[in-house]
């Protein structure tokens, strides 16, 4: 099985370490947030891992290279002539990752003890296309998920921004938790090309296909998105 870290992000707001420096590499306890994450899938026996790279791409190759791969065997995904964001950087990685076996993806900057094994059974029980972990917590934005957790929609709270693929009632709101598994067909369906998110590819397949949501509420998880998620993400990974 093969996986993906999304390593490309411009970490707006994460400055001002990332004037200077990408966001995968900021470190916590001493290990880099790409360094976890790599070693966050060799726990599951996943050692051939894709890195998208953008915005100081030649520091997080160089990272690589000293490091040896942290024991694994790191291919690079170039998105230096422009960032692609999530969607467009999968797409871009295609040849790297497409195969019998399903695969799954990671934002760089997202630490998680989520169970991946458990992850993928449940995607295969459900024969999915896509499953992705969710969490019951507070933010802005949600995936919007019927009974069965099946993607029926997506909301931003702030906005008032709804988004809806399936129209059922009592949709349930849930945070999405950036942890993925795909089926390798995924790339045959996705009609978006360029920079593109995500969101719009899971919102684009949700009537014809099941993406769903995989629930760990109560699973260590931290989006180190901001300086002061560092404190926190030290806190909960020594």
């Amino acid at each position: 099985m093969k996986a993906m870290i999304f390593a490309a992000g411009l970490g707006t707001r994460f400055k001002p370490w990332t004037d200077t420096r990408p966001k995968a590499l900021a470190p916590v306890n001493g290990k880099s947030l790409l360094q976890r994450n790599v070693e966050y899938f060799q726990r599951y026996g996943i050692t051939e891992v894709v890195v998208n790279v953008h915005h100081f791409a030649g520091q997080i190759e160089t990272a690589i290279q000293q490091a040896d791969g942290w024991g694994s065997h790191i291919m690079i995904s170039d998105e230096r002539e422009e960032v692609l964001e999530t969607g467009g950087g999968l797409l871009k990685a295609r040849p790297y990752l497409e195969g019998q076996a399903p695969f799954v993806s990671i934002n760089a900057d997202i630490l998680t003890d989520l169970d991946l094994n458990r992850l993928l059974a449940y995607h295969r029980q459900q024969e999915a296309l896509i499953s992705f972990g969710v969490t019951a917590r507070k933010t802005s934005r949600y995936f919007l998920f019927d009974e069965d957790n099946r993607l029926c929609g997506w909301t931003n709270t702030q906005t008032g921004e709804r988004r809806i693929s399936i129209d059922k009632p009592d949709l349930r709101p849930l945070a999405y938790s950036c942890v993925v598994a795909y089926n390798s067909e995924v790339f045959d369906l996705i009609r978006q090309r360029g920079k593109f998110s995500l969101v719009d590819v899971y919102l684009g397949l949700a009537r014809d296909h099941r993406i769903m949501g995989f629930d760990h509420s109560g699973d260590r998880l931290v989006d180190v998105g901001k300086p002061e998620s560092i404190g926190v993400a030290e806190s909960l990974f020594p």
